[in-house]
């Protein structure tokens, strides 16, 4: 399984170009909660979220023998903008499939980036076709979460936030394929193990919930949630396993509370989250997390790519 020096060496490789992300002290969910709620701000990171540090490490370490035929993957929309951001930096052409129903903030963002966008069906109909390609066109497939160098990229939030947070006693992550909470918890067990990190999931898309339930990773029949960067239909190979060993709790949120959150993250906070990005404080706005009795709280805001038109639908 991973192993915290594999972050630490992904830490250092892409130190050069992304910098840590901030910790802003959310002031009223902390007087609500009478203790102090940090938001980690990964919506600050280039491209929007967090994705950029696993894509760049990714490109940072592939062959050239991986590179030379282009790079392949399948997004909701993030991992798209990480990668075709970091794809560019190293002038290595990418191709991404995405769901019609991708956010056109994001499918922009990535042709923007020089990335080939595709929009076909649904998540399940972009990962066949996806497959299909790298048979007929020799791309080299970049996962969103399951492939330990992205995990590894991922898993530098976590040494950021033991380094930013000493007196943490939980992490609240959002959870989509899972690639983000297993790195995460790498981190946190090997350097603080008491430590409390609890995965959140919107209601409609709880792919680890359900894997958890099966004890392995296995396909929703439907995703139904306006948190589509957190829409994977099943989560991965390695990061079931690692989440299942480092988390200590999993809870699900509505979209209702969603909403309350990113209204809340926009007028008290004054961060422009994501719906995605939003689950961790909707989890502690409808108190449905068991936290440690003392202790700060880190919520991670995993990114902030949204059209006008989305935050009129949403706000």
């Amino acid at each position: 399984m991973l192993q915290l020096e594999q972050l630490q060496q992904a830490q250092r490789l892409i130190a050069d170009t992304l910098s840590p992300t901030p910790l802003v002290l959310d002031h009223a969910l902390s007087d609500r909660l009478g203790r102090r709620v940090w938001l980690k701000g990964e919506l600050f990171q280039r491209t929007g979220s967090f994705k950029t540090r696993g894509g760049l490490h990714w490109v940072r370490t592939a062959s050239r023998e991986e590179l030379a035929g282009g790079l392949g993957a399948v997004s909701a929309g993030n991992h798209a903008l990480g990668l075709a951001w970091a794809a560019r930096q190293a002038d290595v052409p990418v191709t991404i499939v995405m769901p019609e129903n991708a956010s056109a903030f994001k499918v922009e963002g990535s042709r923007s980036l020089g990335a080939d966008v595709i929009l076909h069906g649904d998540i399940n109909a972009a990962w066949e076709l996806m497959h299909r390609w790298i048979e007929e066109r020799s791309l080299t497939l970049v996962h969103p979460y399951d492939d330990e160098r992205i995990i590894a990229g991922q898993g530098t939030v976590g040494l950021e936030i033991l380094e930013q947070a000493p007196e943490a006693s939980a992490i609240l992550c959002p959870v989509g394929g899972g690639g983000l909470i297993a790195g995460i918890g790498v981190a946190a067990s090997a350097l603080r193990p008491e430590l409390a990190l609890i995965g959140v999931e919107p209601a409609g898309a709880a792919s680890m919930a359900h894997a958890w339930l099966h004890g392995e990773p296995a396909r929703l029949e439907r995703i139904d949630t306006r948190a589509k960067s957190l829409g994977a239909a099943v989560v991965g190979e390695l990061t079931y396993p690692l989440c299942r060993a480092h988390t200590r709790e999993l809870v699900a949120v509505d979209e209702d509370a969603i909403r309350l959150a990113m209204r809340h993250l926009v007028y008290q906070a004054k961060l422009a989250a994501e719906p995605g990005a939003a689950v961790g404080v909707a989890a502690l706005m409808e108190d449905l997390a068991v936290l440690p009795p003392e202790g700060d709280i880190v919520v991670v805001i995993t990114g902030g790519n949204m059209s006008r038109e989305e935050w009129q639908e949403c706000l």
